[in-house]
């Protein structure tokens, strides 16, 4: 079973998310916030880092690459509903995917199970 790391801060949010993600076979971790995923990054290994780009205390980008500097083989994808930091998070976590809002969580789902197929791209440079 894969093990997901959800950083979300938006409480809803979060909750759909981690519902549709386990109903669909994954184990999924659920933090409101990049400075509460980090330290369950030393300690734990999971197989995707699933967050939120916009957030209080440390953004989806700055999670992502110290995620990167923790687990090097960790996949990303990033959620967001602001237009403008897609680009920035492209170039600054390039093999993330970015998935933006809002989208179906049948969408989620899929993107997800995408990055796990055999020959996906496994992580961070």
């Amino acid at each position: 079973m894969y093990r997901i790391l959800l950083a979300e801060d938006d409480d809803v949010m979060r909750g759909y998310l981690t519902r549709a993600l386990e109903r669909s076979g994954y184990a999924v971790t659920a933090v409101d916030r990049g400075t509460a995923a980090l330290p369950l990054l030393e300690t734990e290994r999971f197989d995707l880092l699933l967050t939120d780009i916009v957030m209080p205390e440390m953004d989806g980008i700055e999670l992502a690459q110290r995620a990167g500097q923790i687990a090097g083989d960790l996949r990303v994808m990033f959620i967001t509903g602001f237009a403008a930091v897609t680009l920035k998070a492209g170039r600054a976590v390039p093999n993330a995917r970015i998935l933006s809002k809002p989208f179906h969580l049948r969408d989620l789902v899929l993107e997800v199970d995408r990055l796990f197929q055999p020959g996906t791209a496994s992580g961070l440079n």
